[in-house]
């Protein structure tokens, strides 16, 4: 299979990149710079040059593709809903080249969106706010899957995690460094989930597989870790007392990561296991902090 991959050079996808490669799958990588192009040559991809406000560009290279992984997001927070609205405008642009051929189109999305339940979401759940940024490039997929494409899409933990990472946990560290107190909010009992990138890339190839169209997936090997755990796992390792902190402070601790930091997500990923046969491999998330998160 030819797969065309966005985000091809990120966090995710650079990993991605030679799991596919690795299963005797090709691969035509999206890159925006020269840098970008040289990663995926050396990783063994073609490059696909363009970026995610090329509509065109990425209609092409997902018609000339027999299955398209789109992991890339401008992950600025600043412009959070209009970066929403590239993302969905490039999922429907490749989506709709897809229509009528039976390819495989995987997206990404996050389990955030199914918190605040009271339980462990699943895959069965629909998003809480339907008019939610994410959800509406998650219902494009789905409505996709009705029209001739084998859509599917990945819900990552907001801890996807392992060496190289710079998202949450790395802030959540930087935060603890430069205020000199690992924190947690309220009890420290809300819980995320969390995935080794490796696992996450793992389960990314077996979607674009045999994902069963309109499949919601869920990249969670860990149904939740709590705050507590995480914050004792990081004042321990860098020497810093370890404290709760009341909801109205966290902002001034955590930054923008605040303003989610206490929701509750604990997930399942017990039907993404058992219809892919996904069986996470990769070191635990507080094993992975104490080991690549330190320094």
């Amino acid at each position: 299979m030819r797969v065309f991959v966005t985000g091809a050079t990120g966090f995710i996808g650079s990993a991605v990149v030679p799991e596919l490669i690795a299963a005797g799958h090709q691969v035509l990588g999206l890159a925006r710079s020269d840098a970008n192009a040289e990663a995926l040559t050396r990783a063994g991809a073609e490059v696909h040059r363009g970026e995610l406000t090329d509509l065109d560009s990425l209609a092409a290279a997902a018609r000339a593709c027999d299955g398209v992984i789109h992991l890339a997001f401008i992950h600025d927070f600043s412009q959070y809903m209009q970066n929403n609205a590239i993302d969905l405008a490039a999922v429907k642009a490749m989506t709709g080249v897809l229509e009528g051929t039976g390819k495989p189109f995987v997206g990404t999305s996050g389990t955030l969106m199914v918190a605040e339940r009271g339980r462990a979401a699943t895959e069965d759940d629909a998003p809480l706010d339907l008019t939610g940024p994410r959800a509406a490039a998650e219902q494009a997929v789905l409505e996709a899957s009705g029209r001739g494409v084998r859509g599917s899409f990945v819900r990552l933990s907001p801890t996807v995690h392992g060496e190289g990472d710079g998202g949450f946990i790395k802030l959540i560290v930087g935060a603890a460094k430069r205020t000199g107190v690992a924190a947690y909010v309220g009890e420290g009992a809300s819980r995320w989930p969390a995935v080794h990138r490796l696992d996450a890339a793992r389960l990314f190839r077996l979607a674009v597989e045999k994902a069963p169209a309109g499949s919601r997936l869920h990249g969670a090997a860990e149904e939740g870790v709590t705050q507590r755990a995480i914050a004792e796992t990081i004042g321990a390792g860098l020497g810093l007392p370890v404290r709760s902190i009341a909801p109205e402070e966290a902002m001034a601790q955590f930054e923008f990561l605040g303003m989610f930091i206490a929701r509750d997500d604990p997930t399942s990923s017990a039907i993404t296991r058992e219809t892919l046969g996904w069986t996470p491999t990769g070191p635990d998330l507080l094993t992975d902090i104490r080991d690549h998160y330190l320094a």
